[in-house]
């Protein structure tokens, strides 16, 4: 399943096959797709990622997320809608701030490529079995 963040884009979870010499592997790991207005994006480049039309994206769910701090859902979207704009400016005045996601990366720009890059825990977590695969990966 994947999680959509209104105005910056989309984390999933994809199984990837892997094919070595001696086997076959099969992991899974994240991804984001990256979903912002092109005009905050001008002279930045990013990685294109497609993720698989079978994966089920859900929006971001506030009242989950204001579980989890005691804070109304309104005044959570608030937030993140807020914070989603204000980055955006900043990418479109040339700054180039890291945006950090709590367990998951940080995305952030690092010679005009807006990439994002997941906590080795965040991969390991996802994929028990062949983790040092998934990290190779990902």
């Amino acid at each position: 399943q994947g999680v959509l963040v209104p105005g910056l884009g989309t984390f999933a979870v994809v199984p990837e096959q892997i094919n070595s010499t001696e086997e076959v592997y099969v992991v899974r790991r994240p991804v984001f797709q990256l979903d912002m207005d092109m005009s905050c994006l001008q002279e930045l480049v990013f990685p294109t990622v497609m993720i698989p039309g079978d994966i089920i994206i859900m929006p971001l769910d506030y009242w989950w997320l204001s579980q989890t701090n005691s804070l109304p859902p309104d005044l959570v979207r608030g937030c993140v809608e807020e914070t989603i704009l204000l980055y955006s400016f900043q990418l479109r005045d040339r700054q180039h701030p890291a945006f950090a996601f709590e367990n998951i990366g940080i995305l952030s720009c690092q010679d005009n490529v807006l990439c994002m890059q997941f906590h080795c825990s965040c991969i390991a977590g996802l994929e028990s079995q062949d983790t040092w695969v998934a990290l190779l990966l990902t």
